[in-house]
């Protein structure tokens, strides 16, 4: 995740509440997206950006996921994601992101 979206996420959970926010996530590949995931729940990993050692604890989903493809209109998900879940590996992204959702303090 880059610095420019660490930045806005620290400004929105602030301006909002971490209990206003969901992360959805569109990373290709497991790690891209655990990594995404860990940062806006426990903290930038790197230590490099905006996030590091600040834990908003944000609940976080990847748009593969079968939560996420409830909440959208099936005709849009097809048309705009469809592909990615044909081509990618859905269960080990799912898991990726899964890992530090639960995470989250209950």
């Amino acid at each position: 995740m880059d610095l420019s979206t660490q930045e806005t996420i620290k400004r929105l959970a602030d301006e909002h509440g971490a209990d206003s926010l969901i992360v959805l996530l569109g990373a290709p590949d497991a790690e891209s997206a655990g990594i995404a995931a860990e940062t806006v729940v426990l903290g930038d990993p790197s230590w490099a950006g905006p996030l590091a050692g600040v834990q908003l604890g944000l609940p976080v989903y990847h748009i593969l996921e079968d939560e996420a493809r409830a909440a959208v209109p099936s005709e849009v998900w097809e048309d705009q994601v469809g592909l990615m879940a044909d081509v990618l590996e859905v269960d080990a992204i799912a898991e990726a992101v899964r890992e530090f959702r639960e995470q989250l303090p209950q």
